[in-house]
């Protein structure tokens, strides 16, 4: 049995919740526009990246990427549409029933300071990033247990936010991963950046399927390796293509271009140039 700072008694030994749906979808228009909704099961929406607003009977809330929106039984609410934010929200849903937490009514569990939102940071947020991806993966194949699977996710969320309102410790604002996480975030895109530098790669499309925004990634990147994800890219496909050249690969300079990932000779030229002082045309002839 927990104690937690809002003086709920939470058996979470006996927790032993219904997995009902889960959704991933980006807000570009009011749900059931002008009117409330509500349901008698629990709802959770993680916002994965940007900016939304939801509505509730005392007014409306801001989220942002790492904010958890519980919607308990009976709470009406309406998600708003933000054309006014450079990037609306992308939230991740997952629904569940039979919920039975001592001293709370079914299927609800406590929130922050009685409010809706549960704002994230650092580890609990790096947790809900990385189940919300699980979940999604899982949910996409119908493989033998997928329910049980899904159920186990959903359980960890719930227990997830059990603890942070157990924990009596005050987590610091704008607190980051760790640096061992950090270092793994890393790890895993310069793996990749080895294995496709041939292919076309996206910054957005990496930080999409790490459920990591761009503007994080590059930051968490140059304060592990001191250069930006980009130009460590570019440094791998000119390594690559100088190697290529001084070893005697008898192609044209767009197949070498485009064997290191470059559709634009002329603009792989600029940058080996750039890089290393001669031309690709040089460094063959060297």
């Amino acid at each position: 049995m927990d104690e937690c700072r809002n003086s709920v008694c939470i058996k979470i030994e006996e927790l032993d919740p219904a997995f009902l749906f889960t959704w991933k979808g980006t807000r570009n228009k009011n749900q059931d526009e002008g009117a409330f909704r509500s349901h008698d099961h629990l709802e959770m929406s993680f916002v994965l990246s940007g900016e939304g607003r939801y509505r509730f009977d005392d007014g409306i809330v801001s989220v942002q990427e790492g904010d958890l929106i519980i919607i308990n039984p009976g709470v009406r609410h309406q998600a708003l549409a933000c054309p006014d934010v450079e990037l609306p929200a992308t939230e991740f849903f997952v629904g569940a029933s039979d919920i039975r937490i001592c001293g709370l009514p079914d299927n609800v569990i406590p929130v922050p300071d009685g409010g809706h939102v549960l704002h994230t940071a650092g580890e609990l947020r790096q947790k809900l990033f990385k189940i919300c991806s699980s979940m999604e993966a899982e949910n996409a194949v119908c493989r033998q247990g997928r329910y049980f699977m899904l159920k186990s996710y959903l359980m960890q969320i719930l227990l997830l936010v059990i603890r942070e309102q157990c924990e009596p410790i005050e987590r610091a604002k704008g607190c980051s991963f760790e640096s061992v996480n950090r270092k793994y975030v890393v790890e895993q895109i310069v793996s990749y950046f080895d294995d496709h530098y041939n292919e076309k790669i996206s910054l957005d499309q990496i930080a999409e399927n790490m459920y990591l925004s761009p503007f994080y990634i590059s930051k968490i990147f140059k304060s592990e390796t001191g250069d930006t994800p980009i130009r460590h890219l570019i440094n791998i496909r000119l390594e690559k293509a100088k190697e290529l050249l001084e070893g005697g690969w008898e192609g044209s300079i767009q197949e070498v271009a485009a064997s290191v990932g470059y559709d634009d000779a002329y603009h792989f030229s600029k940058l080996f140039k750039k890089r290393y002082g001669i031309s690709p045309s040089q460094a063959r002839r060297n």
